[in-house]
Formats: C-alpha cells, structure tokens, sequence
C-alpha cells in the first residue's frame, strides 16, 4: 500500500465499533511506525522494502514502542484538537482527556498486526511469519483493487458512523 492513508480505513471502522476502548490515534501511529522501513529502504534502494518490521514478531516489538510513545504524542495532539474544535463549531468530537491503557495497547497491537495482514495481501518482499517461515503468505489472494476498495470502504463506514455518533452526543455547554 501507498503508506499509511489506506491502513486508516479499518482502523475507522474499528473505532466506530469499539468507541473508547480503542485509540485510533494509537492505531494510526502505529501505522506510521511500521512504514519507517520500507521509507528508509525506498531511499537506500533496497531490494527488500518491507522486511523485519513486516513480520507479526517486528510488529509487536513495534506495537510495544508505540504503546510508550503515543501517550505524549497523544496528549500534545489532543491538546491541539480540542483547542481548534470550538472555532469550528464542532465541539461534540471533543477527545477526552482520559484514555485507558488498555484502548492504547488496542490501538497498537491491532495497528501493527493489521499492517502486516493488510501489506502481506500486496507485498511480494514480505515474510510475515519470519523467522519461522520466509513464505509471502497471502501474496495475490485477493487483488490489489480490492484491497484499496476493502480499505476506503471500511474508511467510510468508520467516518459515517463517527458521524452519526457524534450527532447523537450532546455539545458541551460552556460555562455561564
């Protein structure tokens, strides 16, 4: 995949279905992280872009490195989203301030992991079970086509339904 735009789709209908209990945040730099090497290689030249990393034991030492560092990443971001909400109009997609470990370990395990499905569908380079097995697994089961459409659409319906969730939850009132 394009890098990370299209790993999104999932992860915002993930979100929708699971609410707090999931950190889309964390889930999407999760995605970020696991397409640091392939960036790399793409500049290095390298014959094997998605290598280590793209494998289900690269991804959780990467899933376990986004679980330390997004909290920061998240406070700092959250701090700007919701400063900007009100000049918008838009406060009822207020991000609480609160987020529960256990969201944020979601969001990463199920960022990097879903990575890995996802770029094993479409990455002749990958192995994703190494170093048990070199085998691309799922290379060409499904085409490439598809695997955009199952991501954008899944992408929308996480959208819609935040949507819709939002619409339903009241906007903060301000204080006097």
């Amino acid at each position: 995949m394009p890098f990370t735009p299209f790993h999104m789709g999932p992860g915002l209908a993930i979100k929708a279905i699971a609410g707090r209990h999931f950190s889309l945040l964390t889930y999407g730099i999760a995605q970020v992280a696991m397409d640091i090497e392939p960036l790399i290689g793409l500049f290095q030249g390298a014959t094997v872009l998605h290598g280590r990393s793209h494998s289900v034991a690269g991804a959780t030492g990467i899933a376990l490195l986004v679980c330390l560092l997004s909290p920061p990443i998240r406070r700092a971001l959250r701090r700007w989203w919701n400063h900007e909400l009100p000049f918008h109009r838009l406060e009822r997609f207020r991000s609480p301030d609160a987020l529960s470990w256990g969201a944020i370990v979601t969001g990463a395990f199920i960022g990097t992991y879903s990575h890995v499905a996802l770029d094993s569908f479409m990455h002749s380079d990958m192995a994703p079970f190494w170093p048990w097995s070199a085998a691309p697994a799922w290379r060409g089961i499904v085409s490439t086509e598809t695997l955009h459409l199952f991501c954008g659409v899944t992408g929308l319906i996480g959208v819609l339904a935040g949507l819709l969730q939002g619409r339903r939850r009241p906007a903060p009132q301000s204080p006097g």
